[in-house]
């Protein structure tokens, strides 16, 4: 995931070390949990993501009108 010409902005860069801050003060079944839901999300998104380009390149079965 470290793609030298891809970069985190300065609000990412500090969301992402809030964070690591909450995961460091988790018990190991709470993050164990959180990944869990983590990934539940990911996949979600992912979902959504192929259903709007999808719709958007009129590649969906429903009619457009």
């Amino acid at each position: 995931m470290d793609n030298p010409s891809v970069e985190l902005t300065l609000e990412q860069k500090f969301s992402l070390r809030s964070f690591e801050t909450q995961v460091a003060h988790m018990s190991h079944d709470q993050a164990k949990d959180f990944l869990v839901k983590l990934y539940e999300h990911m996949m979600m998104r992912e979902t959504m993501y192929r259903h709007f380009l999808k719709h958007e390149w009129g590649l969906d079965s429903s009619p457009s009108m």
